[in-house]
Order: C-alpha cells, then structure tokens, then sequence
C-alpha cells in the first residue's frame, strides 16, 4: 500500500517591520485555505485568562504585539474587570505558558499560519510546520513602510528601530533564542525584493514539498 501524503498546512512566520508579514500571512492563509493564526491566539489567551476579548486585542494593537507591555495591558485587564488572577499572577512565565498552550490548542489539527508569536521556537518540535523568515534590507523596509502606512521617512525609520528590537527582545527574553538566527527557519525570504504574489508562491510550494510522500526521489 503506498502511503498517503504527509499533511502539513502549518506554517510559521516571523517577519521584522517593513518585511510585509501581516499581508503576506494573511494572503498565504487564503491560498493555502487555512486559517490566520494571529488574533486567534489573542482571544484564546484572553478566553484562558478569563479577560474580555475587546480589553486582550486592544491592549495587543496598542503595542505591536511587544511582551512586556502586552503583559502590563492584560494585567490591567485582569485588575479592572475582576477576573479570576490576579495582576501578581500574571508574570512573564504566565503569558509564555498561555501562549504556548493557545498556540498548541489552535494547531493541533496541523492547519494554520502563524503570525509571529515566537512560533518557529515555540513550535521548533513540530514536524508538521513550515517555519519561514521575512527580512530584507533597512533602507528597502523602511521604504516599504513608507508606502504602505504612507508616513515619512522619519517616522519609518524609527518604526523601524524600534519595532525590530522589541520583536528580537520579546524572543530573546522568553526563550533565550535569536529570532534572526536562520537555524530557526526552513525558508527565508527577502521579501523587499519580491512581490506579495512571488513571496506567497515560494512559501505554498515549500508547503506542497513538505507534504509529498517520504522517500520521493
């Protein structure tokens, strides 16, 4: 009996600013037909931790999904809606257990994309994911930026900065692991010098690749 494909429609991205990870994720769950794990895992955390929905997203736009001051915010929430913790309680180990464990509960069925997240660390023992990296050059990114939210060169630029650090920080803090280390990722990509569709191409045909059978030569 020949055996049948190895499913794998789980796909981590990690993506510094200008590098158009939110549109690309976005773009590569609708071909893959797959959903978009970013919010969803928000909520999930918010559900785990007794907060309202509304108080866990907004604390989480408000600050670009950087760890630290998401844990501020959903303490915060915690204390003003009285739910079962206690801002004491909600430390970093807390927020990197709930993460894991929301992340863990929304792929169990081996079908997502992964925003962010952490995901090619948290998910570095899962043989079902794609884990990919989008980078490209300071000056292409900010450009980039510039374009997308149409703001100055100024403002990019330390959009730039200090998103970059944050998201490294984030990472380096709670699990002690370089996100811009390529060990991490299968597929790294600049995508400042592709287009949206060429990027999202090359990640759905490493996804196809991964789910032919083993063994084919």
């Amino acid at each position: 009996m020949t055996p049948g494909p190895r499913r794998v429609g789980l796909v981590t991205v990690s993506a510094t600013y200008g590098a158009g990870g939110s549109r690309i994720a976005d773009a590569l769950a609708r071909r893959l037909g797959v959903p978009l794990l970013d919010r969803a895992i928000s909520v999930a955390v918010a559900e785990r931790l007794a907060i309202p929905l509304d108080e866990a997203l907004a604390a989480e736009d408000s600050v670009s999904s950087v760890g630290s001051r998401l844990i501020a915010g959903l303490a915060a929430a915690v204390v003003a809606w009285g739910a079962p913790a206690d801002a004491g309680t909600l430390d970093e180990a807390t927020f990197r257990e709930e993460i894991e464990l929301a992340l863990a509960d929304l792929t169990a069925a081996g079908a997502g994309v992964v925003l962010g997240r952490a995901g090619a660390v948290v998910l570095s023992d899962d043989e079902r994911a794609l884990h990919v990296r989008l980078d490209g050059p300071v000056e292409r990114r900010i450009a980039a930026a510039m374009s997308r939210a149409r703001i100055d060169r100024e403002t990019a630029a330390r959009q730039l900065e200090r998103t970059d650090r944050a998201r490294t920080a984030y990472v380096q803090h709670l699990y002690g692991v370089d996100p811009r280390d390529p060990r991490l990722y299968h597929l790294i990509i600049d995508s400042t010098a592709l287009s949206l569709e060429t990027c999202v191409d090359l990640i759905a045909t490493a996804v196809r690749d991964r789910e032919a059978p083993p063994g084919r030569t």
